[in-house]
């Protein structure tokens, strides 16, 4: 092995276990009967994000060792998500049914699955050289659970009366004018955009490939709290021409009126979040808004969403940095003061584009069952684009491309307008 290889593969071996550590640090607020429910289909409880994580080395990587023993064969039908060519599984509505095993015995699982990656990289990995990569995504595939283990718990402590807060008291999201809202232009034609090749890429972000894109303008941050009970104010949730037809059906049904989490107290809008109820914060980006909310906001404000191309371009090249999970925030923040062109383009909320998701020209699925990651998923969902304020550090770039269902709104998702240019 040359040097630089053991170097990228001690790397890799810190940031895999320092990975597996942050997990394990984010649960320790709950108690176990925490861990163990499950707020609704979508969501999943805490004991399996981390019985599932510990599944995914375990079955796609340490498997393959001859000297590596299952922890327990009885766990793969429990902890397999959707990989339907790997065997059954638990269906998804039904994992806080899960009450056994322990969250003891999970931890124990996650421990021997820990030992066996230790000793694949004692003993120098595999003569296979895809074992990395797998090792990689199995990382990745981590940072996209630890976001969703503080999704999920939110949701699940929204639905309880108390009103729990993940963790201890913590300062409050400070109340400041919110900065003037601007739009930067950029100019058509044709960009490449998708992943360049250096670094880890999911391979929703691949081929690289071409695109003609008219004169655009992108707004300089997110939209706020504030311009969202502006929108309230003016009937915008009872006016149907704003919205597309399945979102005017969807908000009807469910009876939505207002961002998820956002309820009143005693006259006050409060907005629930892990620190408990908190004042709605005017300036702060607003948040666990649906696809439908968005686009019927942006045409009510006489604008529209990007498209996925179009925010890609405009954030290449710039710094990724902002409120993620690093920050401690552990929800939206308002734009900082002083700071001229794009701001809060990584970080404190995913941002919905109005690009479907679907396969970039060229894109083939992994061989194995890998190959359903992603591509299997393509039909019917909505690009976003930018990380949240729950997204662990290193897992923000240009070209990241997640998705969700357009009705979907439990995540830390919100909007940034667009026009067409001058």
């Amino acid at each position: 092995m040359t040097i630089s290889a053991q170097v990228a593969e001690s790397q890799l071996e810190r940031r895999l276990f320092a990975t597996r550590r942050l997990s394990m640090e984010l649960a320790e607020p709950l108690t176990p009967e925490d861990q163990t429910a499950q707020a609704m289909d979508d969501a999943s409880p805490t004991k399996w994000h981390l019985a599932h994580t510990a599944w995914f080395f375990e079955t796609f990587i340490l498997a393959r060792c001859e000297c590596y023993r299952l922890f327990d064969e009885r766990f793969a039908c429990l902890f397999n998500s959707y990989y339907q060519s790997v065997g059954p599984r638990q269906p998804r509505s039904q994992r806080g049914l899960l009450t056994r095993p322990t969250c003891e015995e999970v931890f124990a699982y996650r421990a021997h699955v820990d030992a066996g990656l230790r000793e694949l990289f004692a003993e120098g990995g595999d003569e296979d050289p895809a074992i990395y990569s797998l090792i990689e995504l199995g990382l990745q595939h981590e940072q996209q659970h630890q976001e969703l283990m503080l999704t999920d718990i939110l949701s699940l402590f929204a639905l309880n009366p108390l009103r729990p807060r993940y963790r201890a008291a913590h300062e409050e999201t400070p109340s400041a004018p919110a900065q003037p809202l601007g739009f930067e232009c950029f100019s058509g034609g044709v960009y490449e955009v998708g992943h360049r090749g250096e670094g880890f890429c999911f391979d929703n972000e691949t081929p690289r490939h071409r695109v003609f894109i008219e004169d655009f303008r992108l707004a300089t941050r997110a939209v706020t709290n504030g311009e969202w009970l502006e929108f309230m104010a003016d009937d915008g949730y009872r006016k149907p021409a704003l919205w597309l037809s399945d979102g005017w059906a969807f908000i009807q049904h469910e009876g939505v009126a207002a961002p998820l989490y956002w309820e009143e107290r005693d006259g006050l809008r409060m907005q629930m979040t892990l620190d408990g109820p908190q004042p709605l914060a005017p300036a702060a980006p607003v948040c666990h808004v649906s696809f439908y909310e968005a686009d019927a906001y942006a045409r009510w404000a006489g604008k529209r969403l990007p498209s996925e191309f179009e925010w890609e371009i405009a954030a290449q090249g710039l710094p990724i940095g902002g409120n993620m999970l690093a920050s401690a925030a552990l929800r939206p923040l308002l734009a900082p003061e002083g700071q001229g062109g794009l701001q809060q383009m990584f970080g404190d909320v995913w941002e919905w584009t109005a690009s479907a998701y679907l396969p970039y020209p060229g894109f083939r699925a992994a061989r194995g069952a890998v190959g359903e990651y992603n591509g299997k998923f393509m039909v019917n969902q909505q690009v976003l684009k930018g990380g949240s304020c729950v997204t662990p550090p290193g897992h923000a770039r240009a070209t990241y491309r997640n998705f969700f269902y357009p009705h979907q709104r439990w995540q830390f998702t919100g909007l940034r307008l667009a026009d067409d240019g001058a």
